[in-house]
């Protein structure tokens, strides 16, 4: 009888470890992406700038056989690189896109009426696409960053978009 009862305890601290470790493997991928705002940007008028993904293709390696799945948008941020002590205060709004080789291109993360004068800026999460696995898993994957300026800027600027993704590892 005792030695059931230290089975059943030790079995159900097993499973319940088996949930704690999935959730730590869970896995966070980044990119990052720059854009480059040139002084003769008119004001008032989308600009997009397209950028190929090669550290995500590091992690997931255009694998359509990668062991993750439910791929989504986690975090999502804009920050200028130079002019030092630059803001973010020239622009209006700004939209981010992923895409790759033989599939649609989807939203993932945007920002409009943009008042700041801070260096950077989280972006708010488009997660109504569903999972972007298909996109993540294939090979080209590409970052779209569409943006507007509500006035020409003076000099020009760099500017760093940085999205993580998350996924969990296939059971």
């Amino acid at each position: 009888m005792k030695n059931i009862f230290s089975l059943a305890i030790v079995s159900s601290m097993a499973l319940a470890s088996c949930g704690a470790v999935q959730s730590i493997v869970q896995n966070t991928f980044p990119y990052t992406a720059n854009v480059l705002v040139s002084t003769g940007v008119p004001a008032n008028k989308e600009v997009s700038s397209t950028a190929t993904a090669s550290n995500v293709q590091t992690w997931v390696g255009g694998n359509n056989n990668a062991q993750i799945k439910d791929v989504r948008i986690s975090d999502a941020k804009i920050s200028v690189v130079s002019p030092s002590g630059g803001t973010l205060n020239a622009l209006k709004s700004v939209k981010v896109y992923i895409s790759s080789n033989g599939t649609n291109e989807k939203l993932v993360a945007s920002r409009s009426d943009i008042s700041t004068n801070s260096s950077s800026l989280n972006l708010d999460l488009n997660n109504d696409g569903g999972f972007l696995d298909s996109i993540v898993k294939s090979t080209g994957l590409t970052v779209r960053t569409v943006y507007e300026l509500k006035n020409q800027t003076t000099s020009d600027m760099n500017l760093k978009v940085s999205l993580n993704f998350s996924s969990v590892p296939v059971r």
